[in-house]
């Protein structure tokens, strides 16, 4: 049975001659110690239930602060990764650009060094022609000589070609 506060309010003893009903209000303090005992009881069983909650809240809380950390502190790791991996990616842009730039040069270096060699060349095949005529001509005007000199050695040769049969 449950009583209210209208009830309480609104309980009504019988009279007798010396006053309320000894027995009725005997029997009213019983269910109202019945009642507040109940009510007592569920009152300590919502305060440990409170304490429950609050405790399970105070974990969800702190929870709650260590996953934020958590993410924060991951939040920080990403991000100094990508600045990491950023710079990095840069340094070996740089070093490739840097070798390129060092292959280019030495291919053009080399390109100018080709070409002074076949300046080189040119220059001398150009006197190794000039030359070649000249002794070209020498031999030439040699052919061309006079015909006494020539019949000269050609008596010459004779003789020594006579001498020699003889010894």
């Amino acid at each position: 049975m449950t009583i209210s506060k209208v009830d309480l309010l609104n309980k009504q003893f019988s009279r007798s001659l010396i006053g309320y009903s000894r027995m009725e209000v005997d029997q009213f303090l019983l269910e109202l110690a019945d009642v507040l005992g109940e009510s007592a009881e569920a009152h300590k069983n919502l305060r440990r239930k409170l304490k429950q909650m609050e405790q399970a809240l105070k974990e969800y809380r702190q929870r709650d602060e260590t996953l934020r950390d958590t993410l924060m502190s991951t939040q920080k790791m990403v991000d100094d990764l990508k600045v990491a991996a950023t710079r990095e990616a840069q340094l070996v842009l740089d070093e490739a650009r840097a070798k390129a730039d060092a292959t280019v040069q030495r291919g053009h270096n080399r390109l100018a060094q080709i070409h002074e060699e076949i300046e080189d060349l040119k220059r001398r095949r150009t006197q190794f022609e000039v030359q070649l005529k000249g002794l070209l001509k020498s031999h030439l005007e040699m052919l061309e000589m006079s015909d006494p000199d020539r019949d000269k050695v050609e008596e010459l040769e004779s003789k020594l070609t006579y001498l020699k049969k003889v010894e």
